[in-house]
């Protein structure tokens, strides 16, 4: 499966990555950090549709992302524009790195969540360093006792936590440990096919005290009116803002939709 692959590729990244700066020295430095977080949390909650804009080059489904603008001009769009970015991280399979969140911190002051495949504290540290106000738990790759400690140490460095869950197995076990936000994958990470009805069928366990996210497969005006319809505030959007030539005009005019469809 290609998410077995992923993590099989990142505990070999993550060797690489303690190579160059090592455990102790890593977490020392999250731990003294004064940057004071945004919160990814209130930017998601406020009233209305909540965007979080994707940064990614690439991605197992796609293939290398068709970028039209460069990262800066896309950045100053999602400034005008979105709540929140998603930054990929991830070496392997989507072409990122954490460099790339670092480039995107120092352009924007929008809640920035760390989007990879987190199996280690160190990620977490080294989201937290980087500049990173929110990181990304899947449920799929956890067991429960590491998603609890690594949930409790991100809110501790002053991180927010986006649990993210792809069937009813993995909300079950996500809602062990009372996440503030969650989301839901309409993509299944096993085989990367899509299914945007996933959102429906999994919002309905969700607690109505939740942020609930819905990711991926948006991209078109009717999918923005059936997530409204189905009372989904908050989206996760990559492919289609990242292709677009103008990602502010998009957001903007899928946010306008939502708040004047009345179903």
């Amino acid at each position: 499966m290609i998410l077995d692959q992923i993590v099989a590729d990142k505990k070999l990244r993550l060797g690489e990555h303690k190579a160059r700066v090592d455990m102790k020295t890593m977490k020392q430095e999250a731990e003294r950090s004064d940057r004071i977080s945004y919160s990814f949390y209130d930017a998601l909650a406020k009233e209305g549709l909540s965007i979080i804009g994707e940064c990614k080059k690439a991605s197992p489904s796609m293939g290398t992302i068709d970028g039209k603008i460069d990262i800066a001009d896309r950045v100053a769009g999602y400034n005008d524009s979105v709540d929140c970015i998603s930054v990929l991280t991830e070496e392997d399979h989507f072409s990122g790195n954490i460099e790339d969140l670092k480039a995107v911190r120092r352009l924007s002051k929008l809640p920035i969540i760390r989007k990879d495949f987190v199996i280690d504290e160190y990620q977490i540290y080294e989201a937290k360093v980087a500049g990173a106000d929110a990181i990304l738990l899947i449920a799929a790759i956890l067991n429960d006792d590491d998603m609890k400690r690594f949930y409790e140490l991100a809110y501790s460095l002053g991180l927010d936590v986006l649990v993210e869950v792809h069937d009813e197995k993995e909300m079950t076990k996500a809602l062990k440990i009372n996440p503030k936000i969650l989301g839901v994958n309409n993509r299944n990470l096993k085989d990367f096919t899509i299914d945007l009805s996933n959102t429906k069928r999994l919002m309905d366990m969700a607690p109505e005290d939740k942020v609930f996210v819905s990711e991926s497969g948006v991209t078109t005006d009717e999918d923005i009116k059936l997530l409204k319809k189905w009372g989904v505030k908050a989206l996760l959007i990559g492919r289609a803002l990242m292709e677009t030539r103008n990602p502010k005009a998009l957001a903007v005019h899928w946010k306008e939709i939502y708040k004047k469809d009345r179903g």
